[in-house]
């Protein structure tokens, strides 16, 4: 028997790696879809390793396997009986789509045109400067006022979920107003978005200016971001309460101290999790604003989402929460797009 890829049935999936010579002396799932740590070992089998599964409570899974070798070696690697990959920050992955996914139709849709403009914002509280990618529908003045919407990891956005794909399609399709989107890079990523007042303080004072700057805006600037990207998002509109009108959030980090103690060797925890036990003792008190959050159901941070969004209603931020059978993956906030964020900026653009 030759073992190659993975097979699903009614209820479960079945791994499969082809190691005919053996090899190898183990096999290992590494996988974000929550399955339990003791089940992630491969057995042998007649041809290679075997390791069944229950389908975990998602539309599709990202993975990859950890070989190890007889001299002690692990090695990490795509399966090469599986065609299908996923792109993320970290690499690629090997995907498996079960039969209920279905990929967001926008992805086969007509677009608007557009094009993108370079910005270099300089701060002095950062000492770097912050690079911008301002992209706008083709013809588009800059002295024509237009709604705007800023995104915390703006290329990744652009490029592993497709966001400059989306907004030229609902564009064109005329669900959302012909707009423009400034797709912030994220420069020191783990230090600027933890919670960071310096980083919040550029956003509002340096990059929001120099946005308006360059182009005219028209209506209430929203603002998204996903995992650190959106909790840098939600810290500074709650620092600066006039600066964003509604939030796109995606698995946001808000970590905390009880339900997250596996985030303790993150090295910006504590500056985050003091953010979050303010949030829940209401210590901060800004205007509230429209705010989507989506998360993975089969995500660590889906509890600490559910208790931060439980905040933010008690304050009368009008809140919606949706889950995603998904994980912490770019490609799980693409499909999250339609409809809640067509939602939320046709409501906050109307």
């Amino acid at each position: 028997m030759t073992l190659t890829g993975p097979v699903v049935t009614d209820g479960e999936v079945a791994f499969r790696f082809a190691d005919p010579d053996q090899r190898l002396v183990g096999v290992r799932l590494l996988q974000g879809v929550g399955v339990p740590g003791d089940q992630l070992e491969f057995t042998r089998a007649e041809g290679g390793w075997l390791l069944r599964l229950p389908r975990p409570p998602v539309w599709r899974m990202e993975y990859r396997l950890a070989l190890r070798h007889a001299d002690g070696g692990v090695e990490e690697v795509c399966d090469p009986g599986n065609a299908r990959r996923a792109p993320g920050a970290f690499g690629e992955k090997s995907v498996l789509e079960f039969p209920d996914y279905r990929a967001p139709a926008w992805l086969d849709q007509p677009g608007a045109a557009g094009g993108v403009q370079r910005l270099s914002v300089p701060s002095r509280l950062l000492g770097a400067d912050i690079e911008i990618g301002l992209w706008a529908p083709a013809g588009a003045d800059p002295a024509e006022p237009l709604p705007l919407l800023v995104a915390h990891d703006g290329p990744e956005y652009a490029q592993l979920a497709g966001l400059l794909t989306f907004t030229a399609a609902q564009i064109r399709a005329g669900r959302l107003p012909p707009h423009r989107v400034a797709l912030l890079s994220p420069g020191d990523r783990d230090e600027w978005y933890a919670a960071n007042v310096a980083y919040a303080r550029a956003l509002v004072l340096a990059v929001l200016p120099a946005l308006h700057r360059a182009a005219a805006v028209r209506g209430p600037v929203v603002g998204m971001g996903a995992s650190l990207g959106g909790l840098a998002m939600l810290h500074a509109q709650r620092r600066h309460d006039t600066a964003f009108g509604a939030l796109f959030v995606q698995s946001g980090s808000f970590f905390d101290r009880r339900l997250d103690p596996q985030e303790r060797g993150f090295p910006r925890f504590n500056r985050i999790t003091r953010f979050v036990a303010d949030t829940l003792r209401h210590t901060l008190h800004p205007a509230p604003v429209p705010v989507t959050m989506t998360c993975g159901v089969v995500e660590e941070n889906l509890a600490n989402n559910r208790q931060f969004a439980a905040a933010l209603a008690a304050e009368g931020y009008p809140v919606r929460l949706v889950a995603v059978p998904d994980a912490h993956n770019y490609v799980a906030w693409r499909d999250a797009f339609d409809p809640a964020l067509v939602d939320l900026l046709g409501r906050v653009w109307a």
